[in-house]
């Protein structure tokens, strides 16, 4: 009965569009699951065929572009010191690893942003605030969230398809693994970040 009523729901528009603003959201707070979304989505399509993958792929890189321009107005318009919370001590470190990095190169940090909280946004926020120009800037953000979309989708593309069990399993599997590879993926950056401070932190005392 459970599985029916995933069917029922995902066969009409209302899964992608829910789909969209959980992506949406995902900009600008993190504790809204969009890439849990995006998995989930894209696990269902293969195991029940709708909706089409393509589509899922589409909405998510739509939907995430949008919140990552939205959060680059925010910043290019109203700065980036207005408000109390982007003052606090985790989103200040996320700002000043998102400018440092906004200065060596604009395609990297917009890929691995995503798997850091805070990140995306302090990204956005600083990009917008720097003055980092638009057309470029836009681009790039296209680029970063086709890339993100179909990575989600296709993790949970992949489990639905090589998993027995129907589209529940596919959906559990496929998020718990995206969550891992997300841990994963955020952890290996920030060790990097911090062998490369402590390689620095020497030449800077001598």
């Amino acid at each position: 009965m459970i599985t029916d009523v995933v069917l029922d729901a995902v066969h009409g528009p209302w899964a992608l569009i829910a789909m969209a603003l959980l992506v949406l959201g995902d900009a600008f707070f993190v504790v809204v699951p969009g890439e849990i979304a995006v998995t989930a989505l894209g696990a269902l399509s293969i195991s029940s065929g709708a909706p089409p993958l393509w589509a899922v792929i589409a909405v998510a890189a739509a939907a995430a572009a949008c919140g990552d321009l939205l959060c680059y107005s925010i910043g290019r318009w109203a700065g980036i010191e207005r408000w109390r919370w982007i003052r606090s001590a985790r989103v200040v470190r996320a700002r000043t690893w998102a400018h440092g990095r906004l200065q060596s190169g604009t395609a990297v940090v917009l890929f691995t942003a995503r798997f850091i909280p805070f990140a995306r946004l302090a990204v956005n926020l600083v990009a917008g605030a720097t003055r980092v120009p638009l057309p470029r800037y836009a681009a790039l953000v296209a680029v970063a969230a086709t890339g993100w979309a179909a990575y989600q989708a296709a993790v949970g593309a992949l489990f639905a398809a090589i998993l027995p069990g129907g589209p529940i399993v596919a959906i559990l599997v496929s998020v718990v693994t995206a969550i891992v590879i997300g841990a994963l993926i955020d952890l290996l950056i920030r060790r990097r970040d911090r062998a490369r401070a402590g390689y620095r932190s020497p030449a800077r005392r001598d």
